[in-house]
């Protein structure tokens, strides 16, 4: 009997099944250079680990350190990667939708792992994706410990791909930031987002692809770029720029502002008894978020409760400190204003909703 066949049949192997193990290898080889980037001093060991380790005597500085985690993916904007043949920018999005939901509590971004499921180990590709992650950990100043490639065959077409991650971050306990700080009088300062981020891009596929037979090749004035260029914008990290702001001024929460939108996200900070009225005047939203409204006839609340519209994240900071933070977030190239109040409750009615967005977006 030949090695070649089994009873006349060719024998089966892990390869002939759809995985290929030396593909996978040859992966880790050209994602190694970018994962090396991705580090912080308290970081043990390379990659190649079942696990990976990180050196936790750093905590022992804190009082009582707090250990935050969070998880993510990026939804359906991996199929704008897909379909583009561009993958080296999704790994930035996946950062974001991971470290800025950790620094909402006022937590340091430690480090992260990542997980990417593909119908088929094309090893360029999944280094570019890791490329991607480690240029987000790098801009979060976190750092990459490991992660895992596996390959579906059967379950995903050969192009099919998904991402998701995991992070992990510390704040000292009584430092913590949230619901319990904010304050009647106290400022809500907006910051800018750097287009849809990694939310609402089921509507947005649906609108402008299966609605409107866009292209993603078409050149679209407004954007000064073809649509696919900016459906693939990459979300913008906040972490830095938000750890820089409890360094120099009073703030008593953030919000990032993901899938729900600007008040659903907001409301998730607001305590019993106090509002937060937005002023939509004081912004205007990029081109791409009037292009899925007109083009898909979609509404403007349908339109608030599923897109960031603009602004990617929110700090409720103490009145006397909003100067100080616009400053803070200038000089580190963060586009932010001041967007909207606290007040009591009791001002706009008990049963009022604890986020009310008020006025036109600016034109």
């Amino acid at each position: 009997m030949s090695e070649s066949t089994a009873a006349g049949r060719p024998t089966a192997s892990y390869k002939t099944a759809g995985v290929d193990i030396e593909a996978g290898d040859r992966a880790v080889e050209l994602m190694k250079q970018w994962v090396k980037k991705a580090t912080r001093p308290e970081v043990v060991g390379g990659l190649g680990g079942f696990a990976g380790l990180f050196d936790a005597s750093v905590l022992k500085r804190y009082e009582r350190p707090l250990l935050a985690s969070a998880t993510d993916g990026v939804g359906t904007k991996v199929d704008i990667a897909r379909r583009m043949g561009v993958y080296d920018t999704i790994g930035r999005d996946l950062v974001g939708m991971v470290v800025d939901d950790l620094v909402v509590c006022g937590a340091e971004p430690l480090f992260m792992t990542d997980y990417i499921a593909v119908g088929k180990v094309r090893p360029e590709r999944v280094a570019a994706i890791v490329k991607g992650i480690a240029e987000g950990c790098v801009l979060a100043g976190c750092a990459l410990v490991g992660g895992e490639t596996a390959e579906h065959p059967g379950l995903l077409e050969p192009d099919d791909f998904d991402v998701a991650g995991a992070g992990t971050g510390v704040v000292e306990a009584d430092r913590l930031l949230g619901a319990e700080r904010i304050r009647a009088g106290d400022a809500v300062i907006a910051m800018a987002s750097s287009g849809l981020h990694s939310n609402g891009y089921s509507l947005v596929r649906h609108v402008l692809f299966d609605g409107a037979g866009y292209a993603l090749d078409r050149e679209i004035p407004e954007f000064g770029r073809t649509l696919g260029e900016e459906l693939l914008e990459p979300t913008r990290i906040y972490s830095l720029d938000c750890l820089a702001l409890t360094r120099t001024t009073e703030v008593h929460a953030f919000s990032h502002i993901t899938g729900g939108g600007l008040a659903n996200n907001l409301a998730r900070v607001i305590p019993d008894g106090l509002h937060a009225t937005v002023d939509r005047a004081t912004w205007t939203p990029a081109p791409v978020f009037g292009l899925v409204g007109s083009a898909g006839s979609v509404e403007r609340t349908e339109l608030e409760k599923t897109l960031n519209m603009g602004v990617g994240m929110i700090a409720v900071v103490a009145p006397e400190g909003a100067d100080a933070a616009l400053a803070t977030l200038a000089d580190r190239g963060v586009d932010a204003w001041i967007c909207g109040e606290i007040t009591d409750r009791g001002e706009s009615g008990e049963h009022a909703e604890a986020v009310a967005l008020t006025g036109d977006y600016a034109v």
